[in-house]
């Protein structure tokens, strides 16, 4: 009887003591993320779009945008504002998967009331075995709820005074490099289709209900690009897109239409686009928008004269990015 109360005491205290750890880290970690959403230099450019997101005014942005590296290359919010005055963000991350993409969204909901919500699909088939996809789903429950564990690289910075300054285009990647694509058709029609693991339909589906719960519209997109893309991930998509009632558009069948050029629109030997490609996609896909559905056009009311101001560096940019690009080409 005596060692039952005695190990009732130890573990009513470790209990106690796991509680008081959880308050704290809970404590810290919003310190901290107050602290990066101020000043992300410390934070590796894979996990900046987490932050930035948190630090635009609130409901100011109309369209998110989910999606791994093909996203954030091929996807330019500040295209929009200048040809419709629509404001968009890419939440986007190398390598993000499904998972990941579900926990950006509901960061970005907590600030953000977006009208339209486009999920990029290479991530659709971006998955590890089992056992890694579940342990990587559990580590980002644990990120989502104490964020420091997702910001620890931040500590190694900061001890080290290492800093990553990066420029900020509604997260955006600028890439200038030019890496022809040769190998001719890649989407040539079948009927297979490339299996979606349980785990990413578990995450598409709970992202389909977010959107849904917040009275948001998802679109489906995939962006060009032959290495990445298929006619199998296409009917996946499609099968799925038609199942749940979706828009999805898959460009890599509009390539002419859009005018992509793959000698000089590829960035890497068609595995993700230059800004020459992204600009084309963008203007398309900008287009597609505002044919399909409603948003305001912002420019010039006050509230949004920062967008004025960061579209001009973001034209600058443009400008010099596409005089390099033509230069090799």
């Amino acid at each position: 009887m005596q060692d039952f109360k005695y190990f009732k005491k130890i573990i009513s205290k470790n209990i106690l003591f796991m509680m008081i750890l959880v308050l704290l880290l809970v404590g810290v970690s919003e310190r901290i993320v107050n602290l990066m959403v101020a000043n992300d230099s410390y934070v590796l450019d894979r996990n900046k779009s987490i932050f930035r997101i948190l630090r635009e005014p609130e409901n100011s942005v109309d369209i998110i945008v989910l999606g791994d590296s093909l996203g954030m290359t091929s996807i330019s919010p500040m295209a929009w504002w200048g040809d419709y005055g629509m404001t968009g963000y890419v939440c986007g991350q190398t390598g993000q998967r499904m998972q990941e993409a579900f926990h950006m969204l509901q960061a970005a909901y907590e600030t953000q009331s977006p009208k339209l919500v486009i999920l990029e699909t290479n991530m659709v088939f971006r998955c590890k075995n089992l056992s890694s996809e579940v342990k990587d789903c559990l580590g980002e429950i644990g990120y989502r709820y104490i964020p420091i564990f997702q910001g620890h690289d931040i500590w190694k910075s900061m001890l080290s005074e290492k800093q990553y300054p990066a420029e900020n285009y509604k997260g955006f990647a600028f890439r200038c490099e030019t890496v022809p694509y040769e190998q001719g058709e890649y989407m040539q029609k079948n009927d297979q289709k490339e299996e979606i693991s349980k785990i990413v339909s578990f995450y598409l589906e709970k992202i389909r209900k977010l959107c849904e719960k917040n009275g948001t519209k998802l679109l489906l997109v995939s962006t060009p690009s032959p290495i990445n893309c298929n006619y199998a991930r296409h009917n996946s998509i499609q099968a799925y897109a038609r199942e749940k009632g979706l828009d999805f558009l898959d460009l890599n069948l509009k390539t002419e239409e859009i005018g992509i050029n793959w000698k000089t629109d590829s960035l890497d030997n068609g595995d993700h686009l230059n800004y020459s490609g992204a600009d084309k996609v963008t203007r398309y896909l900008g287009n597609y928008l505002t044919q399909n559905y409603t948003f305001p056009d912002h420019r010039g009311e006050k509230t949004y004269r920062t967008w004025d101001k960061e579209y001009k560096i973001y034209e600058q940019k443009a400008v010099r990015e596409m005089k390099v690009i033509k230069k090799a080409g």
